[in-house]
């Protein structure tokens, strides 16, 4: 008898008489979003805020010179020789090691350096 007393006690009941709990809060939170109206907006509220679209000018399209020749002569007047290149960096840098080439300043980088002996 005692064990039939705490397998009744034991087991789970249900209650259809239990009245479900209510959330005040998140109902006050539903009946006011519920009751909110939004705030009529004027049909010309944007003007002052947007410009107005206008569109970018057309760019004219690139026209070939007349003399297209005589251009090109001129320009090749005036471009530099090499000969007058070398005239021109030498005299900048003179009495540098300058000119010598690329061999020489690759030999420059790989040769080895001689360290200073230190003396404890």
């Amino acid at each position: 008898m005692k064990f039939l007393r705490q397998a009744v006690r034991s087991a789970r009941t249900f209650s259809t008489t239990s009245v479900a709990r209510k959330d005040l809060v998140q109902d006050l939170y539903v009946k006011e979003l519920k009751a909110y109206k939004p705030p009529a907006t004027a049909k010309d509220a944007h003007i002052g805020v947007v410009k107005n679209f206008s569109l970018p000018t057309v760019p004219k399209p690139p026209t070939l010179p007349v003399d297209l020749a005589a251009e090109l002569t001129a320009y090749d007047a005036t471009e530099p020789t090499k000969a007058e290149a070398e005239v021109t960096s030498s005299s900048v840098h003179a009495g540098e090691d300058v000119g010598k080439g690329a061999d020489a300043f690759l030999g420059f980088l790989e040769a080895d350096v001689k360290q200073a002996e230190v003396h404890h």
